[in-house]
């Protein structure tokens, strides 16, 4: 049994061999309306069993917020026919490994197994499906697990307000105005019968995809998977509201004092567009450009050159229906935000008003190839991949051609998107401060 385990834990850590090879998958829906997709990967024997839920942190109540990072954890509880607290040991017993995560559009579980295991866990999540045990001991637990990770990632980290603040700045309307974690009035507050609730309104077979990656042999594949998940019920239809966020004409101007600090730091946040369309890509471009290492444009201006910044950094907050663009800096010592701000603007100005240089704009483009094929360089990426792009963008062959999209970005659209989006009538500017030591 020993050397059974370590011969699984070497084929875990393997997790296929990486690969720029084209991603092939078959794609299927039950009779529930749960779409299924399969990828054969025999490199390795291992396999991710993994399911992606369509609701995330914007699906919620503004009134009830933190249920779907909330359902991330109580799914582990227990079923039917797996009791409290068994799951994480089924899963180890057999040589496994398994997580969640969720984010403000989707939620996801997933296990990764030798193969052998495979009818397991898609057993194990066909029960986190349609037997889910959701009680007062499960919920009254998982309050306390939530609050001790609300003061560990956000409370008490330093910085680690600064996304949540950001988004409560940003968006009006849109449910990305609150944190994923969501209130913990809110989780207080909530009754059984509230999650019991939400559990039927969105983890149904019709609302998820089911992923299967890895060493497997299709038919028998398929075989289990109607077997496990074909006679589950088809569930509600989700009723989705859209919600528009008027245009940002004015600089937004936020302040917000962090404890665990003691270096400021100035944030400058732009809303961008859905991460569907081409434009969320170009941006991504730009970001590249001046914040993805040492040789980056802000940080050898600002860090190695003028020395006014100890870190600078800038990414683009990918989401369903709106992105954020959001640089951030830490100043010298001598220096402030205006400083920072000044060297920041200057370096966008010149986006908008040069092309980047045909040697820049290579470098860019060897990046996000290697960044393609890191992100589907073992069989644990690819099933995730997969569900991303089936569920959030409609189309799973962008696995595959993404990439094609990001090469066909030309110099001049770099600059015409840095002019449609980055200004600074269009950006939030947050002060993100210690707090004031008390006057005597």
């Amino acid at each position: 049994m020993k050397k059974y385990i370590m011969i699984a834990s070497t084929a875990l850590m393997l997790g296929g061999v990486a690969s720029a090879q084209k991603i092939t998958f078959e794609e299927y829906n039950l009779d529930n309306g749960m779409h299924v997709i399969l990828h054969k990967d025999s490199a390795a024997p291992v396999v991710v069993t993994s399911v992606m839920y369509h609701v995330g942190s914007k699906d919620e109540n503004p009134n009830k917020t933190g249920f779907a990072h909330f359902f991330e954890h109580l799914l582990f509880e227990g079923t039917k026919n797996i009791k409290r607290g068994e799951w994480m040991k089924l899963v180890s017993a057999n040589g496994g490994v398994n997580n969640a995560n969720t984010t403000e559009d989707r939620t996801y579980y997933y296990e990764v197994f030798p193969s052998n295991s495979l009818e397991l866990g898609l057993w194990m999540e066909a029960e986190r499906l349609y037997h889910p045990v959701i009680n007062q001991i499960g919920v009254d637990t998982q309050k306390g697990v939530i609050k001790e990770e609300k003061k560990s990632r956000s409370d008490n980290q330093p910085y680690g307000a600064v996304i949540e603040v950001v988004k409560e700045n940003m968006y009006t309307k849109h449910p990305y105005r609150w944190p994923i974690i969501g209130s913990m009035e809110h989780l207080d507050s909530a009754k059984l019968e509230d999650f019991q609730m939400f559990n039927q309104q969105f983890y149904t077979p019709n609302n998820a995809v089911l992923v299967v990656a890895g060493d497997i042999d299709i038919k028998i594949t398929k075989e289990w998977i109607q077997k496990f998940f074909g006679f589950i019920p088809k569930g509600p239809a989700v009723k989705r509201v859209s919600f528009e966020e008027a245009p940002i004409t004015e600089t937004i101007k936020a302040r917000y004092e962090d404890p665990n600090i003691q270096i400021p730091m100035v944030v400058a946040s732009y809303r961008t567009p859905s991460m569907k369309t081409r434009e969320a890509r170009v941006l991504d471009y730009i970001s590249g450009y001046l914040s993805d290492g040492k040789s980056s444009k802000l940080y050898k201006k600002m860090v190695d050159q003028s020395k006014k910044a100890l870190q600078v950094g800038a990414f683009n907050y990918s989401q369903e229906d709106y992105g954020m663009y959001i640089i951030y800096s830490l100043p010298m010592a001598e220096f402030g935000a205006a400083d920072l701000l000044k060297e920041i603007d200057e370096e966008i100005v010149k986006i908008q008003t040069d092309l980047i240089s045909e040697k820049d704009f290579q470098k860019l483009q060897n990046q996000f190839e290697n960044q393609y094929v890191n992100n589907n360089s073992n069989v644990e990426g690819v099933a995730e991949n997969l569900a991303k792009y089936y569920m959030l963008y409609g189309d799973v062959n962008l696995i595959n051609t993404e990439i094609d999209i990001y090469h066909s970005i030309s110099r001049e659209e770099i600059r015409e998107v840095a002019r449609k989006y980055l200004n600074p009538n269009q950006r939030l500017l947050l002060d993100y401060v210690p707090v004031p030591e008390p006057k005597n």
